[in-house]
């Protein structure tokens, strides 16, 4: 009943569409330039680099585990944008002489807003039932979601890079029609 309404919401063809949108909107370019960057810049980078393998992380089990089509279409996009975003991200590192990790404790909890609990993704892991592997995946994947787009908003106004800066913006917008679509997928 529930890929009924989505498909009178606009058709599996829309669904792509849009996340065809999302996957261009959220790709950023693969060479800094000469811009400046500060220590605001590396850590935001270092920080999404971490986030991002884990929503990679996520994103292949929805891939692989989920039954309705729209989500397991939407896992594939969030993975394939978001590997993208990872290399394009230690290009960003390895240009500005950078570590691709910052020093233990420098960033703990991501400035205050909370990691992608490890327990919830190894109970996602061995969940046996569909019907609710599908909603503990939106569930967790809208948290994760939601904080990379708070993430990428803080840094709009932090930084000095412009390049780092606009793919923050992207990213915040990215991940939170993300999160939208992902709860109009939520299981009633």
């Amino acid at each position: 009943m529930r890929e009924s309404s989505i498909r009178e919401r606009g058709g599996v063809a829309h669904w792509l569409v849009v996340l065809g949108l999302l996957l261009v909107a959220a790709c950023g370019v693969a060479e800094p330039a000469s811009d400046p960057v500060d220590a605001d810049d590396v850590m935001f980078v270092q920080m999404m680099v971490q986030h991002h393998r884990q929503g990679i992380e996520l994103a292949r089990l929805g891939a692989a585990r989920a039954r309705t089509p729209e989500l397991k279409t939407l896992a594939a996009a969030v993975e394939t944008t978001q590997q993208a975003e990872v290399e394009m991200m230690l290009r960003w590192l390895h240009a500005w002489d950078q570590p691709l990790t910052a020093a233990s404790g420098s960033h703990d909890d991501h400035g205050g807003l909370p990691e992608t609990d490890r327990q919830r993704i190894a109970a996602l892991r061995s969940s046996r039932s569909s019907k609710r592997f599908e909603r503990d995946f939106l569930h967790l994947m809208i948290a994760h979601q939601g904080v990379a787009a708070r993430m990428a908003g803080e840094h709009l106004t932090a930084g000095v890079n412009p390049e780092v800066r606009r793919w923050a913006g992207q990213v915040e917008a990215s991940r939170t029609e993300q999160v939208r679509l992902m709860r109009a997928l939520l299981p009633a």
